[in-house]
């Protein structure tokens, strides 16, 4: 993406828009940037800064004083923010002992009066946003690269797609970022409080195998129509996901219901009981739901849900082979013979699947996904988010994901409640097999668990992550678990023959 400078250019008709400029800021700026404010006294730099700060605060009563005497005033919000005045600064040299190239290594810096740093500020990260009077308001004019003008655009299509929803005037705050094409916004309008999806098209990203990048084999979602079609089918089945109060296709962005923040873990982070056992059995009553292969579309057209397929289950647990045994091995890439081993051994495992129950694999059922609502009747107890990925595939998949959950640890016991929860409802069903049902969870759980062991290597080496590795032991204690069942014994003698000792990892 080419880092040309461009422009552009708002009128300000009164302090409350510029008050909201600043609020709008805040959600565009990322770790890295400097917003260099030039005008002249009285202009409304120090109104905008002050919004910006309280805004990224998500507080409207911080104190926010002027930086004009101590020069920096520091932040230590969701990433620094410092507010720099460099007014009364006499000489450029004076700029070494403020050490703004540290404050941008993971924060942002708010400038007024900035030209004293023209030269120092970096050209590629500085977001230069000029206030001049004009008639009863104000004209800013913002220069900046192309992807900060992207964001800033992505900003105001945002606000005038609030406006189109009746919620003009509503305060806007960052919430989180699940991916770097997916965000959410807080939305408030009075006494009421709202999420707000942005979801910008996502890169299929390099071709790996056949053509296909690893998004396209494993069947990742890049819009929001998946989101779309499974939240308006699965609410229609009686289950608790955001409702979708408002809606732009094409544009990806969706005003949801906010279900709250109670999830299955208490304070400490161990999991609560009842709440694991009651989303075991949100499952159940799941998989006796039928699934359509295709679901109808609100604004026409059908969306076909894909299928967990063998490719897309091999290459998940290439994970293992791209990033764990390299990172055992000192780096050294896994060898083909070794690869073909492995894959082939997976070819039997899929094979044991041909007789296993299918339906909607929800993909990544676990505590960061599952809202708790005490006071709604089961199931939808079990608010259930993060889903736009969801295949048909063998239903023991997402049990496993909960019983096994991969960020924390679910001890034996509670684990054997959660299956018998489980397999009460599921037993009811003549149909249900529940010995083909504990094949297809040993494989499914063995089909995780290697793709989790190399996405916590690739989350340290990759993308410096480290705090992820804690979740290594875990995951193997589970990846035990599975080997344990007799149709995995072709898994467990690879593992022997690649070198790795499960007992001592």
């Amino acid at each position: 993406m080419s880092d040309e400078t461009l422009s552009l250019s708002l009128l300000l008709a009164n302090e409350a828009e510029t008050i909201r400029l600043g609020e709008e800021l805040a959600l565009a700026v990322k770790p890295g940037d400097a917003i260099a404010l030039v005008g002249d006294l009285g202009a409304g730099k120090s109104t905008l800064a002050r919004a910006l700060i309280r805004a990224i605060a998500d507080d409207a009563e911080l104190e926010v004083p002027s930086p004009t005497f101590t020069i920096v005033q520091s932040y230590a919000l969701r990433f620094p923010v410092a507010h720099l005045d460099l007014y009364r600064l006499s000489d450029v040299s004076e700029l070494d002992e403020l050490g703004i190239d540290e404050m941008l290594s993971d924060g942002v810096c708010l400038i007024e009066w900035p030209e004293m740093a023209s030269d120092v500020l970096p050209k590629a990260s500085t977001i230069l946003l000029r206030l001049t009077h004009e008639g009863d308001g104000r004209r800013a004019v913002i220069e900046a690269s192309r992807r900060h003008i992207e964001r800033l655009e992505r900003v105001f299509a945002i606000r005038r797609f609030l406006e189109r929803s009746g919620k003009t005037g509503a305060i806007r705050r960052y919430f989180s970022g699940d991916a770097a094409y997916r965000t959410y916004e807080l939305v408030r309008d009075d006494d009421s409080q709202y999420l707000l999806m942005d979801w910008q098209p996502q890169p299929p990203g390099p071709a790996l195998h056949n053509g296909k990048s690893y998004s396209e084999i494993v069947h990742l979602a890049r819009t929001v129509e998946p989101f779309v079609a499974l939240d308006l089918h699965l609410r229609s089945q009686g289950f608790a996901l955001p409702e979708i109060l408002a809606r732009d296709m094409d544009e990806g962005i969706l005003l949801l219901s906010d279900m709250g923040r109670a999830g299955v873990l208490d304070a400490n982070r161990a999991p609560i009981e009842e709440r694991y056992i009651e989303s075991a059995a949100c499952l159940a009553a799941l998989h006796e739901k039928p699934m359509p292969a295709t679901i109808d579309l609100p604004d026409g057209g059908r969306y076909q849900v894909p299928r967990f397929d063998a490719d897309a289950m091999k290459i998940e647990t290439s994970l293992l082979l791209d990033w764990y045994l390299p990172h055992m091995h000192d780096g050294k890439p896994t060898d083909d013979a070794k690869r073909q081993d492995f894959f082939a051994v997976w070819d039997q495992l899929i094979a044991k699947l041909a007789d296993v129950e299918t339906g909607l694999v929800l993909r990544d059922f676990h505590s960061p996904n599952i809202i708790w609502q005490q006071d709604k009747p089961a199931p939808q107890q079990v608010g259930i988010i993060d889903f736009q990925d969801a295949m048909i595939g063998p239903t023991a998949y997402d049990l496993a994901s909960l019983v096994q959950d991969a960020r924390v640890t679910i001890p034996p016991e509670l684990q054997a409640r959660m299956m018998e929860r489980y397999f009460d409802t599921r037993r009811k069903n003549p149909a249900f097999d529940e010995e083909v049902f504990l094949k297809a969870f040993a494989i499914m759980a063995a089909q995780r668990n290697c793709k989790l062991v190399g996405a916590w290597v690739r989350l340290l080496k990759r993308d410096g992550k480290p705090g992820y590795m804690k979740h290594m032991p875990r995951t193997f204690t589970y990846m035990r678990a599975a080997l344990e069942h007799p149709d995995l014994a072709p898994l467990r003698d690879w593992f022997a023959r690649a070198g790795i000792d499960l007992n001592s990892q």
